[in-house]
């Protein structure tokens, strides 16, 4: 049984896991698409605020692409036995991920100084809920880029194709979340 099992993974050319991951990302594409659907529509019913994103959401754009270029290099790292170069990014990708998530609590406060609050206008209250949101699934990452720097530092380095299947679904998910934020930041731009 086991045997027909792996045949059939060779046969469909994708692992289980790695296709519940990208139902997964289907699933928050199609949630962000609903929020930024919303926006649009309540951005035309009048009432709305217009004002310019402020710099640190593009100064955060920087950082968050830093990262998937660190994680990327440290994936390749990890398959080419380099333990040294392996281990460093994922940190340094940890701690931009962390800067991500500190740079845009600075961001929603420079929103604040402008005068937008969560509940000022509703044009406001979307670019918090959204922005949020997104935050919310950069934390998501960083739990998994944890579990990759306990098994960096804690397990034995070796190229297993269990471990390499974790390291290739958080890159994949730490991909998805920057491309997503792109998308968002070009949305709330072009909207303003």
């Amino acid at each position: 049984m086991e045997i027909a099992v792996a045949k059939e993974y060779r046969r469909n050319k994708i692992h289980p896991k790695k296709f519940a991951l990208y139902v997964a990302c289907a699933s928050i594409v199609m949630m962000f698409a609903a929020f930024t659907s919303a926006y649009i529509v309540r951005q035309s019913a009048g009432n709305w605020l217009e004002f310019r994103m402020p710099t640190l959401f593009y100064v955060n754009t920087l950082v968050i692409l830093l990262s998937s270029v660190t994680l990327h290099a440290s994936y390749w790292g990890f398959k080419k036995g380099n333990p040294l170069l392996y281990k460093g990014l994922l940190v340094v990708t940890l701690l931009l991920g962390f800067a991500f998530l500190a740079l845009q609590y600075e961001a929603w406060q420079s929103l604040v100084a402008i005068g937008i609050e969560l509940t000022t206008n509703p044009s406001g209250s979307f670019v918090y809920v959204i922005s949020g949101l997104h935050a919310a699934h950069i934390l998501g990452g960083i739990g998994a880029l944890i579990i990759a720097l306990i098994h960096a530092f804690v397990l034995k380095y070796q190229v297993t194709e269990g471990r390499k299947l974790r390291f290739e679904m958080t890159l994949t998910y730490w991909h998805f979340v920057d491309l997503l934020w792109i998308y968002l930041l070009l949305f709330f731009t072009l909207q303003s």
